[in-house]
């Protein structure tokens, strides 16, 4: 399994020989997701998610993305409650799409809709949505779920070269998040890159307009703006039980160097 697959488990091709008879059962029930501090995002989810998330970049020079910060621990995802719900209003792109998932075939010409097995709601007893008709044919649930997929590989198609662009420009710096306890003790999240809001005002005004022009330069400054939601990790902390109310807010600052292509674990600093 690669490091982009984060929540998928046993992922087979979808195919009438296999899944004649299985059905998905699709509920409030996000446990799929709890043991990852970070999910990409595409682009086109910035001005829904700055609202709620910190919004970053990660990934090496050639392969910039950017990603919604979910915890500040590995394996810790502090926007799924107690009760497996989502704690947020939205919810990224990348989790909605589970349990489905595009694969490439080996000669790289084509994608192949994939399922996850180890989903909960995937059944055999006719729970929720039936994935082939009787004919063997795939149903309009999984031809809806065939566009969705589509839309998000556009949109990540797009997402690649926005992320492209911002690193050319030489606008992103690698950061750290830290946060205090009330126990005195603190947690260090790093690996993560912010653009530099000093480097952004110093483009020449060609490269602003052109940013301007095709509105990723709205992009960036949500981006910026959503940096704050830093402040609010510490209270999520609390409603799982690992901190207190009087924990220090969280806050980003510049990292001496970058930590890695993808996002650290946060330890004891």
């Amino acid at each position: 399994m690669t490091a982009q697959m984060l929540i998928y488990e046993t992922v087979v091709p979808l195919t009438a020989a296999r899944h004649q008879e299985c059905s998905v059962e699709i509920a409030a029930n996000y446990s799929f997701s709890a043991k990852v501090n970070s999910v990409p995002l595409m682009a086109v989810e910035f001005p829904q998610a700055a609202q709620e998330y910190a919004i970053v970049f990660a990934g090496g020079p050639d392969n910039i993305m950017p990603a919604v910060i979910l915890g500040l621990r590995r394996d810790e995802n502090l926007y799924v409650a107690s009760d497996a719900t989502w704690g947020a209003r939205y919810k990224p792109a990348f989790v909605r799409r589970y349990p489905f998932v595009f694969s490439m075939t080996p000669d790289g010409e084509r994608f192949v809709l994939c399922i996850d097995e180890a989903f909960t709601g995937f059944n055999r007893e006719g729970r929720g949505h039936k994935l082939f008709d009787a004919d063997r044919k795939p149903t309009p649930y999984v031809d809806d779920i065939l566009k969705f997929l589509q839309e998000y590989q556009l949109q990540f198609r797009r997402t690649q070269a926005f992320g492209k662009k911002i690193s050319e420009l030489g606008l992103l710096e690698p950061m750290r998040a830290q946060v205090e306890m009330r126990s005195g003790e603190k947690l260090s999240l790093g690996g993560f890159m912010a653009v530099n809001r000093a480097k952004l005002k110093a483009l020449p005004g060609d490269k602003l307009a052109e940013l301007a022009k095709t509105d990723e330069l709205e992009l960036l400054y949500l981006h910026l703006q959503s940096m704050r939601n830093f402040t609010g990790l510490p209270d999520r902390l609390v409603e799982h039980g690992q901190g207190a109310a009087d924990d220090k807010p969280g806050e980003a600052m510049p990292a001496p160097k970058a930590t890695g292509n993808g996002l650290a674990h946060a330890s004891p600093a």
